[in-house]
């Protein structure tokens, strides 16, 4: 673990600017148009699945993409993003890859990407340390996107974060009835509804025409499906991909090598 010795200009948008910041990674990150991506643990299969698509698409446009390394949406935003491309800010000390879950994901991000944290080695998370944690994620980000959040939750003190900033907060469209705290960001026009992934891409990045070779299958496999998800919505592919060493099955999930 190392200590940040250059000033970040980013995180000049914080009440106060962290008096340390460790990191362990590729710093090179910082230097890039960044995205802030945050949200529920427990997302929808449809959340689950856009902001796979999102992080992935911005990520091959050149952008970073910015989340707290927690379950649920963080994790689909660092899968998605690919670890090259993703920058993790810790509520713990960068020795503890907490949550005991995403460890492989965050080590895989530490030889990759880029680990952040205010706190020293051997530091383990208390409620307060999220909340720092959740300020610099939305520091770093040019813009802040809610995947899915319901009202009354943790996501929602990343947006008064990001209103103090005055970043810009983009959301999801949801079904009526679920994700409150999104729906209610939109009905008051705190917030912009992305309905077109590419489009808004396009708009961060600067590039309109993104040209990118998607491939649907790997998009899928990057948020961990089930081997007999992959294997009936891609029957074919998914032999293949094993054979080619693209992919490997591992507790009958899905992992891209």
């Amino acid at each position: 673990m190392n200590k940040v010795t250059h000033h970040i200009s980013e995180l000049d948008s914080m009440k106060k600017y962290p008096k340390e910041l460790f990191y362990s990674g590729n710093l090179e990150l910082l230097d890039k148009k960044k995205i802030s991506i945050v949200g529920t643990r427990r997302p929808s299969k449809y959340s689950k699945s856009m902001i796979q698509t999102l992080s992935s698409t911005a990520s091959k446009s050149g952008i970073c993409i910015v989340s707290g390394g927690a379950m649920g949406i963080d994790a689909i935003s660092h899968i998605g993003a690919g670890a090259k491309n993703t920058i993790a800010v810790l509520p713990c000390g960068i020795d503890i890859k907490y949550p005991a879950v995403n460890k492989n994901l965050l080590s895989e991000i530490e030889q990759n990407g880029l680990l952040l944290s205010q706190f020293e080695m051997g530091f383990r998370s208390t409620a307060y340390s999220f909340v720092l944690r959740n300020e610099i994620v939305v520091a770093l980000g040019d813009v802040l996107i809610v995947g899915e959040a319901e009202i009354g939750s943790g996501s929602m003190r990343s947006v008064e974060y990001a209103l103090a900033m005055g970043k810009e907060i983009f959301v999801l469209p949801q079904r009526l009835g679920e994700s409150s705290a999104t729906n209610e960001l939109l009905k008051s026009g705190k917030a912009k509804a992305i309905y077109d992934i590419d489009e808004f891409v396009a708009s961060i990045s600067g590039i309109k025409d993104l040209n990118l070779q998607k491939d649907d299958f790997l998009d899928f496999c990057k948020t961990n499906p089930t081997y007999e998800e992959a294997l009936k919505r891609f029957p074919n592919r998914v032999f293949e991909a094993e054979l080619c060493g693209e992919i490997a099955v591992k507790d009958a999930r899905v992992h891209i090598l």
